[in-house]
């Protein structure tokens, strides 16, 4: 029976949490499938696949190589595809994070076979079947796949990591030895001087937008964010008036995020905003406008004035967490 293959994701030698994910929903796949999964982890000499066996891997895969501590999209490609092959693995399940937005298409023309990007679901019962949100989220998409293998790429925060008391095996495996030499390399990663949260891969996104008024009001969407230990994220306006950067754009045209808890404060909730946030699993508006369309797709939706609300949250929350 062929098994399950989790390419997962590293940074300075550490596993990042949405490979935890990737596992979740490798494991739901393969249970589903009477398989196991195998986590194949790409990266520097220094890294280990310790713990990641609780999470779902039946065995880790290591694939160590100094030049591999950075994504090199040819590389990491090569021994990705490579160990699919050689595993005669069913399925290949990459996150739909930027990294793998780029791997995940690269893994399917080096197998020639089929990718399902972005899904939200997936389902072994009956076959590989997947589900995505399509038209702005207003329908769903479940998908057959009948081809193996095939690549599918899952929506980070979609899936909730899941701890077994299995603690998998660790196994080193070949990082190639390059091919022929790429026309782009990645040589360094320069961190932004004041670092934020990755809006796509937080828990919690605080959203702000032009019901703000003007950019200096933006620290009340700050102030919550950091209040909750989540992630500031814009609605488009925002973001092209020159008020918040690109990167916490939220929106089709923006970030698509799914975290466990979204506010939007001063948020009209215009489609192409929706098609990037409608997957929260919690979602929270304030706005004055009683007929905000945010308001229809909002779990709980507090009708009044951001500039009085949002501050009485935001310390109520401070004496919550204090006490």
């Amino acid at each position: 029976m062929p098994h399950i293959l989790a390419v997962l994701e590293q940074r300075g030698g550490v596993a990042k949490k949405v490979s935890q994910e990737t596992l979740a929903a490798a494991r739901s796949l393969a249970d589903d499938l009477e398989c196991e999964v195998h986590g194949l982890l790409i990266g520097p000499p220094n890294m280990k696949g310790d713990g990641l066996g609780e999470y779902g891997a039946d065995k880790v895969l290591t694939s160590l190589d100094g030049e591999l501590e950075l994504y090199q999209a040819s590389r990491y490609g090569q021994v990705a595809a490579e160990q699919a092959t050689a595993g005669e693995y069913a399925a290949i399940v990459v996150a739909a994070t930027s990294l793998g937005k780029d791997l995940g298409p690269r893994i399917a023309a080096r197998l020639g076979c089929t990718l399902a990007s972005d899904v939200t679901g997936i389902s072994g019962s009956d076959g590989i079947a997947v589900s995505r949100p399509a038209f702005s989220g207003k329908a769903i998409y479940r998908i057959k796949i009948t081809t193996r293998p095939c690549v599918i790429s899952i929506r980070p925060n979609a899936f909730s990591p899941i701890l077994t008391s299995h603690p998998g095996t660790i196994e080193e495996v070949s990082a190639g030895n390059g091919g022929k030499a790429s026309d782009a390399r990645t040589v360094a990663v320069k961190a932004p001087e004041h670092a934020t949260m990755d809006v796509a891969e937080a828990s919690i996104v605080v959203s702000g937008g032009r019901g703000l008024r003007e950019a200096e009001h933006f620290k009340l969407v700050e102030e919550l964010a950091q209040a909750l230990g989540g992630a500031v994220g814009a609605s488009r306006a925002v973001v092209d008036a020159g008020w918040r950067p690109h990167a916490e754009q939220v929106g089709q045209t923006g970030k698509t995020v799914s975290p466990n808890l979204y506010i939007a404060l001063g948020i009209s909730g215009a489609i192409q905003h929706l098609a990037g946030m409608r997957t929260a699993k919690v979602i929270v508006a304030v706005n004055k406008d009683a007929d905000a369309p945010i308001f229809k797709v909002a779990d709980y939706g507090i009708v009044g004035d951001v500039f009085e609300v949002v501050p009485r949250l935001t310390e109520e929350i401070k004496k919550a967490k204090d006490g």
